[in-house]
């Protein structure tokens, strides 16, 4: 782990509070840190979901310290954008529900982490952009691709293109963000849909994620044969047994998360 990532479970929920002062920017360390809690996380079966946020009011995360590319070494450039990719693709693919809590501004690598999550939620403060082409960069967090798939393409390009940032209610209205709070709320109101979570079997949660991701990558007709397949599998888990099991028992059911 790494100072510049607080981690702590709450219930079934994990915590991860970006916290890298003044601005909560992505260095090396907090990146691998990150890749590798997310892989911890997904081996904890008495974890269910996550909400990450920023430390303090101002930012949730200002994304990349530029310092890391001030040499101009190619070496470099690639070394850390592997980082960004990495630690980004492991939170897209963390097997629970993801939820961003974004409490301020979200730049470049911060909304790109953001955007790896399943759910976003916005306070009203809050602004968003992709601005690495003003310091001729791009996007290298799969915000090129995250944000089109969000978006569309006309405003992915706005926002990558033209350097536009946009604010919660824009955000909310090009469905960037799921919805927007008020100032000081975007963690409590994660918490609270992640904890809804933990009425959901967290072996069908996984499974579910998966073949809602599964438009990203194939034809849609390819994906209702793995749903089928997918729909069967869940027989062999403990939680299909328990779920069944319980609501005809009129209880609440003990997840086992397998």
């Amino acid at each position: 782990m790494s100072d510049k990532l607080l981690f702590e479970m709450r219930g079934h929920t994990a915590l991860i509070t970006i916290n890298n002062p003044a601005a909560n920017t992505w260095d090396e360390d907090s990146l691998s840190a990150l890749e590798s809690l997310v892989n911890k996380l997904n081996q904890d079966k008495d974890c269910y979901s996550l909400v990450i946020t920023g430390a303090g009011e101002k930012f949730f995360s200002a994304g990349a310290d530029l310092n890391m590319f001030a040499s101009g070494e190619k070496a470099v450039a690639r070394q850390l954008s592997g980082k960004f990719a990495a630690a980004f693709e492991a939170l897209s693919k963390f097997r629970g529900v993801s939820i961003a809590a974004i409490n301020g501004y979200a730049m470049g690598g911060g909304l790109e982490c953001a955007m790896a999550c399943d759910i976003r939620i916005a306070e009203a403060h809050a602004l968003m952009a992709l601005p690495e082409a003003t310091v001729g960069l791009l996007p290298a967090g799969l915000g090129t691709q995250h944000l089109a798939w969000l978006v569309g393409e006309g405003w992915a390009k706005r926002m990558v293109l033209c350097g536009e940032r946009v604010d919660a209610e824009t955000a909310l209205r090009i469905r960037l963000v799921e919805e927007v709070v008020a100032k000081g709320e975007s963690l409590d109101k994660a918490l609270a849909l992640a904890a809804l979570a933990e009425n959901q079997s967290p072996t069908s949660v996984a499974a579910c994620k998966q073949l809602i991701q599964c438009a990203r990558s194939g034809p849609i007709t390819e994906a209702y044969i793995t749903e089928g397949d997918a729909f069967v599998d869940l027989f062999d888990t403990l939680d299909q047994k328990e779920g069944v099991q319980a609501f005809l028992e009129k209880r609440k059911p003990e997840w086992k998360n397998a």
